[in-house]
């Protein structure tokens, strides 16, 4: 079983039907108490729009401290667009303040006319953590993926990078630690490459499942 975290805000339909396409058990839901009665082995929180009113919700909700505490034990954990940004400790967009479950920040992009804002599109997203688990099957040196967004994330430590992608100059594409992962891209959004995405979180996401019953 996959939760996926109903913001009220995200593209909550197109995250789901892209996970039952790889074969996911997905469940919805909306507070604390809907995650622990779902027995989630797998949480997945996509974002679209504006960064403030993803946080806020998960703060109403009482979410955020769901976020960090399955974060911090290093159960699969994948974060999508807003998803991603909302883990970092501040953002440019409003002067928002994330979770902070890890230090960096978001920022908007500064780069030449010719690239314009926001970054919207196909572009190629090369994996830097090549044996990260949620790469399997794609190519390291360059996939194409969807993107559509203004910031990006800066973290404090550049191990934390999964993937990279070239606008004008590189930017963190994707962050991988543990079981933990996020992508600034969509992947519901990227074709077949972004259903390996998913197919290789499930995959983690069933792992968890496999070990909690041995």
């Amino acid at each position: 079983m996959i939760a996926v975290i109903d913001t009220g805000i995200c593209n909550l339909r197109s995250v789901t039907k892209a996970l039952e396409a790889v074969g996911a058990t997905i469940q919805v839901v909306r507070t604390p108490d809907e995650v622990i009665a779902s027995g989630a082995h797998g949480l997945v929180l996509p974002g679209v729009g504006a960064l403030r009113d993803c946080v806020a919700a998960l703060r109403a909700t009482r979410l955020d401290d769901v976020v960090r505490a399955w974060i911090e034990a290093d159960r699969p954990f994948l974060g999508v667009c807003l998803g991603m940004q909302a883990l970092f400790e501040r953002s440019e967009e409003g002067n928002v303040t994330g979770l902070g479950v890890f230090r960096g920040s978001v920022v908007r992009f500064q780069r030449p006319r010719e690239f314009k804002i926001p970054h919207m599109g196909w572009n190629t997203v090369r994996f830097v953590q090549a044996e990260s688990p949620l790469a399997a099957g794609l190519a390291p040196a360059g996939e194409a993926f969807y993107f559509v967004h203004s910031f990006h994330c800066v973290p404090a430590d550049h191990a934390l990078v999964l993937a990279e992608c070239d606008y004008g100059g590189e930017f963190c594409a994707a962050i991988g630690r543990g079981r933990v992962f996020a992508t600034q891209f969509h992947p519901e959004k990227s074709q077949a490459k972004g259903l390996q995405i998913y197919r290789n979180f499930a995959t983690v996401a069933e792992a968890e499942l496999k070990t909690q019953r041995t």
